[in-house]
């Protein structure tokens, strides 16, 4: 049964659901654009993933039939009015609203994405940031940007070339175009398609796949997933690689893993 922690705020519901996190956009009655609510939301919810050793990953989604528009552009261009909290938290953490974004300081646990309708702008943005992502449908995407004269601040023209062909990259940014959920599955922008209003319980099961594996190993892969580019020449990455392996295979967890497996059982993994 999941359980809302304290950390949500009036823009972002935080619910521990077993061994998951799962963060959901709640402001739907503006398509979840963002607000300094909804990003103080996301920053907790990030940390508390790092920080809570019986959580193995999270699952960010939204209510309503947008998944999140991005920017609140009706706001104008000075946003929205940021809480006095918010406010604080930026003068001891400056890049809070880049860390609630997954542009900087993402968790070290997986990020599982599940969308369903618009994931435009700011929407696409945090997809960039996501490992493993699900999508109704008829989910639409894209870097919209520079259609109204601005610049994708949140990483995706740094992460998009990264993850797809250069030259379907460059069409979403420069074009502004946007793209469907059947060709976002064909270019290998997300993992999976269900039926509308499926996305989410599809991404709960993988979240308990995820659930069911080594903690310290989990942990190390994403690292290497996520750090170690095709731009690092491959002698270097291997370094980099091993130096990510040593740890968990001189692990308890390790060794717990390989004797269950000879006992025909289930392993019990204790993050040690």
């Amino acid at each position: 049964m999941a359980e809302e922690l304290d950390i949500s705020t009036g823009n972002c519901t935080v619910e521990k659901d077993g061994k998951t996190l799962v963060v959901i956009l709640n402001r739907p009655e503006a398509k979840n654009a963002f607000t300094a609510e909804m990003l103080l939301g996301m920053y907790k919810a990030w940390r508390r993933l790092d920080e809570d050793d019986d959580l193995m990953c999270a699952i960010l989604t939204a209510n309503g039939d947008t998944f999140c528009a991005g920017m609140d552009l009706k706001a104008g261009a000075e946003g929205h009015r940021s809480t006095e909290e918010f406010t604080e938290l930026m003068g001891k953490v400056p890049n809070v609203h880049w860390q609630a974004l997954l542009r900087d300081d993402r968790p070290s646990k997986p990020l599982i994405l599940a969308v369903e309708g618009f994931a435009l702008a700011g929407g696409t943005e945090l997809l960039a940031g996501t490992d493993i992502r699900v999508a109704a449908e008829d989910a639409i995407f894209g870097v919209t940007e520079v259609a109204r004269g601005l610049y994708p601040m949140a990483g995706s023209s740094i992460r998009l070339p990264r993850q797809i062909p250069y030259c379907l990259a460059a069409e979403i940014l420069l074009l502004g175009r946007r793209i469907t959920a059947q060709e976002a599955l064909q270019w290998g922008l997300v993992n999976r398609l269900v039926p509308k209003g499926q996305a989410l319980a599809e991404a709960k099961k993988i979240a308990e796949q995820i659930g069911e594996v080594g903690p310290l190993a989990l942990k190390a892969i994403t690292s290497s997933l996520r750090d170690i580019q095709t731009d690092v020449a491959e002698p270097e990455a291997m370094l980099k690689s091993d130096e990510l392996a040593g740890p968990v295979f001189a692990s308890a967890d390790a060794k717990e893993g390989m004797r269950a497996f000879k006992e025909k059982r289930k392993a019990v993994f204790k993050g040690e």
